[in-house]
């Protein structure tokens, strides 16, 4: 499963006479992480007494299904399992994460709420369902709730605070950044995050101060960097920025075109019809590369 090979798998799972949990653990989290969650559930409704590993795969695959019919099977499982499973943080979580991104957030609260233990990722999942529910003020709210957050906690808080866009979120964001231990600054994800944040609420001079004083730099933190200077009408550094990494990806490229497009100049024009014969083939198979560049060349 892991290799890619779901056929192989499915023909070897089927033709075995002892199947045994693990097995069926193996198949379902191989069918998530493929993205066929409909499989995944298929085969755990196969399932006589499945385990809480069971569980959360099972919960996995309707969070990326996020439909009606999701939502009522995890309500449904979720009233039939024991209660010892509850223990197991990883299936709270889980649950959490499918109530949220399906879209019941009241029921995910009264879980939240009622449950006594309590852990790190548990605030993760509510605090992700907020900012994907557009709830950004009780992400924030429970954020102040965690006594020690870890990286995962304050890089939703900043996508959180990115999306406010308010003089308030900005002043969060500096103040968290410079409580939280330096150890956090090597985790990419946090880093570009901020760096978000710090973009979208308008304090560009500290974005680049913590930009360039990043000894590991990162694709995407380039992407944040140069999509925050075009949404600050700073296409120029946009394009500046671009020419200092070495291999960009297509998120990279799309953000190219977009300052260009701001220009509307022979350069930039120029700038596109270079870049575009010189970008990989396989490129082109990202619709939203290929309607930048449209726009940048209309433009």
């Amino acid at each position: 499963m892991k290799c890619g090979d779901v056929a192989h798998a499915e023909s070897l799972f089927n033709t075995s006479k002892q199947k045994v949990l693990p097995m069926y653990g193996a198949m379902m989290k191989g069918y998530v992480d493929h993205n066929l969650p409909e499989k995944a559930i298929g085969l755990f409704n196969e399932i006589e007494n499945p385990n809480d590993v069971n569980m959360i795969l099972l919960f996995n695959a309707c969070a990326q299904l996020k439909t009606k019919e999701a939502l009522d099977l995890v309500k449904k499982t979720s009233k039939q399992i024991p209660k010892s499973f509850y223990s197991n943080p990883y299936l709270l979580t889980s649950l959490l994460d499918a109530l949220m991104k399906c879209g019941d957030v009241a029921h995910a609260e009264s879980l939240f709420c009622s449950s006594k233990h309590k852990v790190l990722s548990s605030y993760g999942a509510m605090m992700k369902g907020y900012v994907d529910n557009n709830l950004l003020e009780k992400a924030i709210d429970l954020f102040n709730e965690i006594e020690n957050p870890n990286d995962a906690n304050v890089t939703i808080l900043f996508n959180a605070c990115a999306q406010l866009k308010t003089k308030e979120a900005l002043d969060l964001v500096k103040k968290i950044s410079k409580q939280i231990p330096k150890s956090f600054y090597s985790d990419p994800r946090l880093l570009t995050s901020l760096l978000d944040a710090l973009m979208k609420c308008g304090d560009v001079a500290h974005a680049e101060s913590l930009f360039y004083s990043s000894k590991q730099k990162v694709l995407p933190m380039y992407g944040a960097m140069m999509k925050g200077y075009v949404d600050n009408n700073l296409p120029e550094k946009a394009i500046d920025l671009f020419n200092e990494i070495e291999n960009p990806n297509d998120i990279n490229m799309i953000l190219l075109f977009n300052a260009c497009a701001q220009l509307k100049t022979k350069e930039a024009l120029d700038l596109v019809k270079k870049i575009s014969k010189q970008i990989p083939k396989s490129f082109y198979s990202n619709p939203h590369l290929l309607t930048s560049l449209l726009d940048a060349l209309m433009k």
